[in-house]
C-alpha cells in the first residue's frame, strides 16, 4: 500500500523515493500527451515568437483557437462536459510544455483553462455547467476572471463593485472596475466578484460578454512582458445578471477565489518549468557556437558555473512539482473512493496541500527569473537584444512573481497555514518541535556516521534542516503566538527556510529513484544537481534561520538556538561544489540542451 503523506507533513515525516512522483515515471499516454504538445508549440508558437512580442492579440486568440481543437484546452474538464477528464499530473504536465515558447501565450492559456474555466467546473451547478463548460472546454468561448480592483489587489476581498437585486428578484445589477483582467479582449465570459450590500465576503457570478449589458474596456495595457496577453480593464455599468448566474452561494466569492488561487500556484509553477528548460538549451545552444579566445565560452569555468546551476534549479522545480501534483491526485482519488463528488474531491485534494503550492510558485517563479537572468548573461551584448529570445524570456518571467499572489503573501501563506494545520491537529508540529529542544539540550554524538549508500548523507542533513526549522519556528510561534503573523520579516525567513527543505528533498527523492533504477553511474549528473541544490539549501537555512534567531531571541536562549542552528547545518563530508558543477556542465554541452 502506497503510503500517502498528507499536506505539510513532509516536514515532520520520512518520505521514501517509492512514494514519489517524478517525470522519468510518465506513463505512455502522458508522455504521448507531452510530445503533441511539444510538437504544436515548437510548429505554431515558437517559431511566431515574434508575433508575440509585437502585440499581435489576433494571433493569441488565433493560437488560443487551435489549442482548443486540438484538446488542450479540455484535459482538466470532466468529459460529461466536453472535455477529457484527465488526472492532475497530466493537468500539470500539459500547462508545463504549452507555457515554455512565450509568456504571452501561457497566460492566455492559464488564464482560460484556470481561473477562467475552473471556477465553474468546481462551484457551478449542473445547468452552469452544461450551458457553459462545452463551450470554454471546445475553445468556442473563452473565459476571464475579474477580481482585481484599484483598491483590491492582494487584499482580494475588499473590492468594492456592488451586485444589486431587482426589484422583481430576477437578476442582480453589478457596478465597478476591475482591472488587469487577462483575457478581456476576446473572452465571451467573466467570473465576476461583487458584494452584495454590506457582505463581510464578495459573491462570484458568471456574466457573459456583451457591451449592450452595461460592459466596457480600457484599450489594451501596455506591459514589460507578456506583450500579446489581452489585459484590459473592464468596467460594469448596472450589467444585468441573471440570479441564476451566481456561482455556489451568496458571500462564497472569497473562497472561490482563494482556492481558485491554489491550483492556480501550482499550476503557475508548472507553467514555468518548459520556459527555464528553452532559456537553458538555447544559453547552451550559444556557448557552445559563440568562440572567444580562440575557443567556444561553454569551455569557460564562469560560464559552466551558470549553465550548472540553471540546470539545477529547473531539474529541482520539476522534481518538487510532480511530486506535489501526484500527491494532490492522491488525495483527489482517496476523497473520490470515500464518495465525495469530483468537484468536491479536486476542492479539497488541492486545499490540502496548498502550502505545498504556495512554495512552488515562489521557488520556480524566482528560479525562472533568475534563469532567464543568466541566460542574458551568457549571451552577453546579444542577450539584451530583442533579435534574440533571452530578453522576452526575462520580462515574461518577471509577472510570475506578481500573479497567483505576490511571493511576498505566498511566503507568509506557506508558514501560516503550516501553523493554523498544525493548531488543527492535521500536522502534529508541537511533538517534533520539543523533540528538537530536548535534542538540543542533550550531549550531541561523536560517533562517525556510516555513510555509504546514495545520499545517506544527504538525506541526514535534509533531516537536520527540517530540525533547525521546527526549533526556529516552534519558538517563534511560543513567543509571539498568534500575533506571529504581524511579524513579516520572520515569517519570511522562516519560509525560506521551508522552501529549501521542500525543494531539495524532492530533487534528492527523485534522484534516489531513479539511480535505484538505472544505477548510480547512470544517473551521475542528475546525483551532482541534487548535491548541489542541497548545499545551497544549507547556505539559505544558516542565514535565514540566524537571521530570524537573533531577531527575537536574547541571551542563553539566543546562543542555543545559534549553536543549534550550526550543528542541523553542518556537514561531516563537505561535497566539492566545483567538482558537482562541472559535472552538470559536461554533460549539457555535450547534449548541447537541457537533456534530463
Amino acid at each position: 500500500m502506497e503510503d500517502i503523506t498528507r499536506g505539510g507533513q513532509f516536514l515532520i515525516k520520512e518520505t521514501k523515493c517509492e512514494n514519489v512522483f517524478t517525470p522519468e515515471d510518465f506513463s505512455e499516454e502522458q508522455i504521448m500527451m507531452r510530445d503533441s504538445v511539444k510538437e504544436f508549440v515548437d510548429k505554431e508558437i515558437w517559431p511566431n515568437k515574434d508575433r508575440f512580442e509585437h502585440k499581435d492579440y489576433a494571433f493569441t486568440e488565433a493560437m488560443m483557437r487551435k489549442a482548443g481543437e486540438m484538446g488542450f484546452l479540455s484535459v482538466a474538464v470532466p468529459e460529461n462536459y466536453g472535455g477529457m477528464g484527465m488526472g492532475f499530473v497530466d493537468t500539470c504536465l500539459v500547462c508545463d510544455y504549452i507555457s515554455g515558447a512565450t509568456g504571452s501565450f501561457s497566460t492566455a492559456f492559464g488564464a482560460h483553462t484556470g481561473i477562467g474555466t475552473m471556477p465553474i467546473t468546481l462551484y457551478g451547478t449542473e445547468e452552469q455547467k452544461q450551458k457553459y463548460v462545452p463551450k470554454l472546454a471546445s475553445g468556442e468561448w473563452f473565459g476571464a476572471y475579474c477580481l482585481t480592483e484599484p483598491g483590491a489587489g492582494s487584499d482580494a476581498n475588499s473590492g468594492k463593485t456592488k451586485a444589486v437585486l431587482s426589484e422583481d428578484g430576477t437578476h442582480y445589477k453589478i457596478t465597478g472596475q476591475k482591472m488587469w483582467i487577462s483575457n478581456a479582449g476576446f473572452c465571451s465570459l467573466f467570473i465576476v466578484f461583487a458584494r452584495i450590500e454590506d457582505d463581510k465576503n464578495i459573491t462570484g457570478f458568471i456574466v457573459e460578454n456583451d457591451p449592450s449589458n452595461g460592459i466596457s474596456m480600457n484599450e489594451e495595457e501596455h506591459k514589460l512582458g507578456i506583450r500579446a496577453s489581452s489585459t484590459r480593464q473592464v468596467f460594469f455599468n448596472e450589467t444585468k445578471v441573471p440570479v441564476e448566474n451566481m456561482l455556489a452561494g451568496r458571500g462564497e466569492g472569497f473562497k472561490i477565489a482563494m482556492n481558485a488561487l491554489n491550483v492556480g500556484r501550482i499550476k503557475l509553477a508548472a507553467a514555468c518549468l518548459d520556459a527555464q528548460r528553452r532559456v537553458t538549451s538555447n544559453a547552451i545552444n550559444y556557448a557552445n557556437e559563440r568562440i572567444q579566445f580562440n575557443t567556444p565560452i561553454s569551455s569557460f569555468g564562469a560560464i559552466r558555473y551558470k549553465l550548472a546551476e540553471m540546470a539545477t534549479s529547473a531539474y529541482a522545480g520539476e522534481s518538487a512539482t510532480y511530486r506535489a501534483a501526484k500527491d494532490i491526485e492522491n488525495r483527489i482519488k482517496i476523497r473520490e473512493a470515500e464518495g465525495a463528488t469530483h468537484q468536491e474531491a479536486e476542492l479539497k485534494g488541492v486545499e490540502e496541500f496548498a502550502i505545498e503550492c504556495s512554495i512552488l510558485k515562489v521557488a520556480v517563479s524566482e528560479d525562472i527569473q533568475n534563469c532567464a537572468d543568466e541566460g542574458i548573461q551568457i549571451y552577453g551584448g546579444m542577450g539584451f537584444s530583442e533579435d534574440t529570445p533571452m530578453e522576452s524570456a526575462w520580462r515574461d518571467a518577471r509577472i510570475a512573481r506578481i500573479y497567483e499572489g505576490t511571493n511576498e503573501i505566498n511566503r507568509m501563506l506557506s508558514v501560516g497555514m503550516l501553523i493554523k494545520k498544525a493548531m488543527k491537529g492535521h500536522v502534529d508540529l508541537l511533538g517534533p518541535a520539543m523533540k528538537v529542544q530536548e535534542e538540543l539540550m542533550g550531549i550531541p554524538s561523536f560517533d562517525t556516521p556510516d555513510y555509504s549508500e546514495l545520499f545517506s548523507e544527504e538525506k541526514e542533513m535534509v533531516s537536520k534542516l527540517k530540525k533547525a526549522f521546527l526549533m526556529v519556528a516552534g519558538a517563534a510561534v511560543q513567543k509571539y503566538g498568534m500575533d506571529l503573523d504581524s511579524h513579516q520579516q520572520l515569517l519570511t525567513a522562516a519560509a525560506d527556510m521551508l522552501i529549501e527543505i521542500y525543494m531539495a528533498e524532492s530533487a534528492i527523492l527523485r534522484t534516489e529513484k531513479l539511480a535505484k533504477k538505472v544505477g548510480e553511474d547512470q544517473a551521475k549528473e542528475q546525483i551532482a544537481m541534487s548535491k548541489l541544490y542541497l548545499y545551497k539549501a544549507v547556505d539559505i537555512v544558516s542565514l535565514r534561520g540566524k537571521e530570524s534567531i537573533i531577531s527575537f531571541a536574547e541571551g542563553d536562549e539566543q546562543r542555543m538556538m545559534l549553536m543549534g542552528l550550526r550543528r542541523f547545518t553542518k556537514y561531516t563530508n563537505m561535497p566539492n561544489i566545483v567538482g558537482l558543477r562541472e559535472t552538470i556542465a559536461s554533460k549539457l554541452i555535450a547534449a548541447n540542451s537541457y537533456c534530463f
